[in-house]
């Protein structure tokens, strides 16, 4: 399976859908674009700039999130289907790799990026690629 940053970040923090995302680790082979670790990194940043985690937790999630044994697979030789794919789902390019990814690799895309899974799932090419890790 492909996992987001959505997903990655629900291993370090108790929200709905944590339960979920942790198991994933225990019970499937995960990769991800090296992209989603600068994704995790960008989001802890942003949560310790606004009070909302301390800079020691910060770095503790940021390390946990790196220690998880996940393959990291490299973003550039699916930017161009990335892109295509943001233009037809309307979506960022960034959230649009992993699914990239996921067709490449012929595995699912796992997230919990609601907007994203359902803008993928109701387009008949890409719907049976991803998984909506529900809340």
């Amino acid at each position: 399976m492909i996992v987001d940053a959505s997903v990655a970040l629900k291993w370090v923090f108790d929200e709905e859908g944590s339960g979920a995302a942790r198991r994933l680790i225990e019970t499937d082979f995960l990769a991800a674009p090296d992209l989603m670790f600068i994704e995790c990194a960008n989001v802890l940043s942003m949560k310790t700039r606004r009070g909302l985690l301390s800079h020691v937790d910060a770095l503790s999630a940021m390390r946990a999130i790196e220690n998880t044994p996940i393959r990291s697979i490299p973003g550039r030789p699916h930017v161009a289907a990335a892109q295509r794919i943001a233009e037809a789902l309307r979506q960022t390019a960034y959230d649009s790799l992993y699914l990239a990814m996921a067709l490449e690799e012929r595995v699912t895309l796992v997230t919990a990026d609601a907007a994203f899974a359902r803008n993928a799932l109701a387009d008949p090419l890409y719907a049976t690629s991803v998984r909506f890790l529900g809340t």
